[in-house]
């Protein structure tokens, strides 16, 4: 398996009043000291904007960069989303990040509200992730879309039109999956070939039920715990990681428990990816799943030179 870090699970994110935002040197040290070797970039700003600049910070750190998350209007008649998309690929090249992490913003600051889209808005999303597609082969990356809580791909309905109407590969984040209402070891079951990215999260179903029904926004249950260390939620990683596999999937695990973090809440964000880890490595038996042997990384685990500048830990 390749395991990565993502900086959401230390609280750091885009939206305004998200909570207090951890100094990158604190987060990325902590990811070295888990053992992690590859993280997403976080959003805008958490990072060095140059590619050569964010790649030297990361090396400084045993780390390297694999995915990042974009956010982008794609349902909008009068925007053309294909510029900005360009730039992230263009970037995401320079930097050797591997994956576009596509969402389809709604236009807003938050994840707590969406508009109804209509049959316009949908032939546009689609028809711009068909151009975002041809325009990712000049650049070499591979572009996935995020169903994500608060954007225009949320529910299963939604998911569905996607996967019926366009190529486009998806990130599988099995937290927003099901706090949308979509079984995600269903949809590995159905369309794991479509999936080219995966964000490892566990979540609160009961919470999820809240956020679905509209007694809960999506920040009051991020404040409230919905996202949990994996092995103590409701997902079924195991059935999820195991069904991946047997379909061949190859690419990378990102380690993600959204929190949003208020004063002295600094050791909760490494302890639970410490747990994480932890339940991975479980899941596996000490089995990399290459031929190779080996593990994931455990606490303390001292750094392995080779995989540093690799794929990272399995």
């Amino acid at each position: 398996m390749k395991t990565a870090g993502a900086p959401i699970s230390w609280g750091v994110c885009e939206v305004p009043g998200w909570g207090r935002q951890l100094d990158r040197s604190q987060v990325l040290a902590e990811m070295r000291e888990l053992g992690l070797t590859a993280t997403e970039l976080g959003p805008q700003g958490f990072l060095p904007p140059s590619p050569s600049r964010c790649r030297s910070l990361l090396d400084g750190y045993g780390l390297r960069a694999v995915g990042g998350f974009v956010p982008v209007v794609l349902h909008d008649p009068h925007h053309d989303p294909l510029p900005e998309v360009r730039g992230a690929m263009r970037a995401f090249r320079d930097g050797d990040v591997e994956v576009v992490v596509l969402a389809a913003s709604t236009g807003g600051e938050s994840y707590d509200a969406k508009p109804v889209l209509e049959a316009r808005g949908w032939k546009t999303l689609l028809a711009n992730l068909g151009r975002i597609l041809k325009n990712a082969k000049e650049f070499g990356r591979t572009v996935t879309l995020h169903p994500h809580v608060g954007t225009m791909v949320e529910n299963p309905e939604e998911v569905d039109r996607v996967l019926g109407g366009s190529a486009v590969p998806l990130c599988l984040d099995t937290g927003h999956l099901l706090i949308g209402g979509t079984d995600p070891g269903e949809l590995v079951t159905r369309a794991a070939g479509r999936i080219a990215h995966v964000h490892l999260k566990d979540v609160d179903a009961a919470l999820a039920e809240r956020v679905r029904s509209g007694e809960l926004s999506y920040t009051e249950a991020v404040k409230a715990g919905i996202y949990r260390p994996l092995g103590r939620g409701d997902v079924d990683v195991p059935g999820i990681v195991a069904g991946l596999g047997a379909a061949g999937y190859t690419g990378w695990y990102v380690m993600e428990q959204d929190v949003i973090l208020g004063p002295g809440d600094d050791a909760g964000p490494r302890e639970n990816v410490r747990e994480s880890l932890a339940y991975l490595r479980g899941l596996v038996n000490g089995d990399r799943g290459d031929g190779r042997g080996g593990r994931l990384p455990g606490p303390g685990d001292p750094a392995d030179a080779g995989d540093r500048r690799g794929e990272g830990p399995a």
